[in-house]
């Protein structure tokens, strides 16, 4: 993983807010969240939590009592996640990485990681820093991607703008978000790191959009995909987003487009 596919920052965490959430996360999002609910935890923790899509659809249906920590290596991303979130005094705000917890060991009911342990260096130690943190019996709640074949309009962009810079071809999104999705390699980090069992349940979900434009918009620029594309045109980004517009509307039409994503719901037990 290149460390630019760890970079949200400047204008991405408000476009992938705006344009990123609505395509692929928030569907999956309340799917987490009722997961999360019903072990009804006195105290979560939130790790990658990014622009806090997670973060407000769970918050409601925690308990009032709830502790509920949210957490992100990215400054910027968590300063957008809370200005998206009313001021709660059961919410704790922090800029943390999830591989370094600064948390005591065995607090925690339920630690959850939409969509963001992809972004481990190291899965097992990531994994093992969720486990010492969760009470005996907790649980770990966490969420990949598929092969990236499995999410049509992140194939397409990726296939896009490798056309463009045919010899150097930026393939973050199959690299990194969608890297990450051998569940028999998955289950295999988990008990490595400490984790006795683990459901998993296969999730395939609408990715629907107002236009092609939405979904470059959302891939080229509200993604690390952005920091690829500067990297190789630094003037390139509007050129290379608008290739991407017109590659998906020769594929989906021009109007309002649909496709499928899947991803994996896992729970481990501590």
């Amino acid at each position: 993983m290149s460390e630019n596919d760890k970079r949200f920052e400047g204008s991405i965490p408000e476009i992938y807010d705006n344009y990123l959430v609505p395509l692929i996360f928030e569907e999956f999002a309340h799917e987490m969240a009722d997961h999360v609910a019903k072990a009804a935890p006195r105290e979560v923790l939130e790790t990658a939590a990014g622009s806090g899509v997670l973060t407000r659809v769970l918050a409601p249906v925690l308990s009032c009592e709830t502790n509920y920590i949210i957490t992100d290596l990215n400054a910027d991303m968590l300063e957008r996640a809370k200005r998206q979130q009313p001021l709660n005094e059961n919410f704790g705000w922090q800029v943390e990485d999830a591989m370094d917890l600064p948390f005591e060991t065995n607090r925690f009911d339920v630690v959850c990681c939409q969509f963001g342990v992809m972004f481990f260096p190291d899965k097992v130690a990531g994994f093992a820093e969720a486990r010492r943190v969760l009470k005996p019996g907790g649980y770990f709640i966490f969420s990949v991607w598929d092969e990236i074949q499995h999410s049509v309009f992140a194939d397409h962009v990726t296939r896009a703008v490798g056309y463009v810079f045919a010899d150097d071809p930026p393939v973050f999104l199959a690299r990194t978000p969608h890297g990450y999705f051998d569940l028999t390699r998955i289950v295999g980090h988990l008990k490595s790191a400490g984790f006795a069992q683990a459901e998993i349940r296969t999730l395939t979900l609408p990715s629907v959009a107002k236009s092609p434009r939405d979904v470059a918009i959302a891939y080229c620029q509200g993604t690390p995909l952005r920091n690829e594309i500067i990297e190789r045109d630094p003037d390139g980004l509007e050129r290379v987003t608008d290739h991407a517009t017109q590659h998906l509307e020769s594929v989906f039409g021009s109007g309002p487009i649909s496709g499928k994503i899947r991803g994996y719901l896992i729970t481990a037990e501590a």
